[in-house]
């Protein structure tokens, strides 16, 4: 199973942009995997997948200033124009997917 690992915290102000990171075990460097926000007292909500190209799709309703991508085992949140609502945690988790394949 891949290992998944993130920074323990990022900030940033208000109207600025934040880049989150979330790293893949090198021998699972193709792996999809999803971004979920995490606020308190309330269920995760399903941000995006990202692929190991770059490529991402977003949940419903999810706004165009969030955007996935990706380098190597890296996979990135970005989010453009920060907004106070959007203090929370953000987890990425393995999709079970490999360069688009189920796996």
């Amino acid at each position: 199973l891949p290992v998944l690992t993130q920074p323990p915290s990022a900030s940033a102000l208000l109207g600025a942009s934040i880049k989150l990171t979330c790293t893949l075990s090198s021998e699972h460097s193709t792996y999809t995997i999803e971004w979920y926000q995490q606020r308190p007292g309330r269920s995760p909500q399903y941000i995006m997948k990202v692929k190991s190209d770059g490529s991402h799709s977003k949940g419903d309703g999810i706004p165009d200033r969030f955007m996935g991508s990706s380098s190597g085992a890296d996979r990135y949140l970005t989010f453009s124009n920060l907004q106070s609502d959007d203090e929370a945690e953000y987890h990425c988790g393995e999709s079970h997917t490999i360069d688009g394949q189920v796996g």
